[in-house]
């Protein structure tokens, strides 16, 4: 199984996958069935959730229905517990949507949730981050989750999304970590090569290896930078039970 995921996750272009996912996935959950993790998203239980990853795919990582990672369910949970996202109806700019969340936060927000990407099939608005179609103080919440360590200037889209942010708006802007984690971001625009970008990147379509420098850099773009531990303050029975990695942080930039 691990063999299988890491395969398609590796070879099949995202855009793609993410038509078909929906299908697999619902197809191995009959083979997971138990009690011993839930999804927070879709409410799920099963005996666990499947394995997930490029090269060495993570142990109860995906849920088979919603296709849930750890860092979405940690999302979900932070917005539902530590902000007003569940409680408010709310203008939110979502880039690069994730399936486990559409349809869920469409019900929550109505046409004030807006989807936008450059290629995504998923999304309603085709965009560049680095140039948002959007007014300025439009959004109160805009997310942003795994989605600056592939564009050409992550500066840039933060000031971008600084600027399409209302003020004491928030935006969650979730980045890869790969240990050991440098002190600080490393850039280099002359590795193209995809087998060299794997290499000092930890994805082929990466362009940057984040730092322990991650916040200064959102405050580089004029927002107030945030590194929110809500992971850890989970007990370990909840951090299970939802599959969550207790060392993931929540990176918060708010205007």
């Amino acid at each position: 199984m691990k063999k299988l995921i890491s395969f398609v996750v590796r070879k099949v272009p995202r855009k793609y996958l993410q038509r078909v996912a929906g299908i697999g996935g619902k197809i191995f959950s009959v083979l997971y069935v138990g009690n011993n993790v839930t999804c927070p998203i879709c409410e799920r239980s099963f005996s666990k959730f499947l394995p997930y990853g490029r090269l060495n795919p993570r142990p109860n990582a995906l849920c088979p229905n919603c296709l849930s990672l750890e860092r979405h369910r940690l999302i979900w949970l932070y917005l539902r517990e530590q902000s007003n996202f569940f409680t408010e109806k709310l203008q939110v700019l979502h880039i690069a949507p994730e399936a486990c969340y559409i349809n869920r936060f469409e019900k929550l927000h109505g046409d004030g949730y807006v989807t936008a990407d450059i290629e995504s099939p998923l999304a309603k608005v085709r965009m560049d981050i680095h140039e948002i179609p959007f007014n300025e103080n439009t959004f109160d919440v805009v997310l942003c989750n795994h989605v600056l360590e592939h564009v050409d200037d992550d500066i840039k889209a933060m000031r971008e999304i600084r600027r399409v942010l209302k003020p004491d708006g928030f935006a969650i802007l979730q980045i890869p970590l790969f240990n050991p984690v440098p002190d600080v971001t490393f850039e280099d625009r002359s590795i193209t090569d995809p087998l060299a970008r794997e290499k000092a990147f930890g994805q082929d379509d990466h362009v940057r290896l984040y730092g322990r420098d991650y916040v200064k850099r959102i405050e580089r773009a004029g927002l107030k930078g945030i590194e929110d531990d809500f992971a850890q303050r989970l007990s370990d029975e909840q951090a299970f039970r939802y599959g969550i990695m207790k060392g993931e942080v929540i990176y918060k930039g708010i205007k």
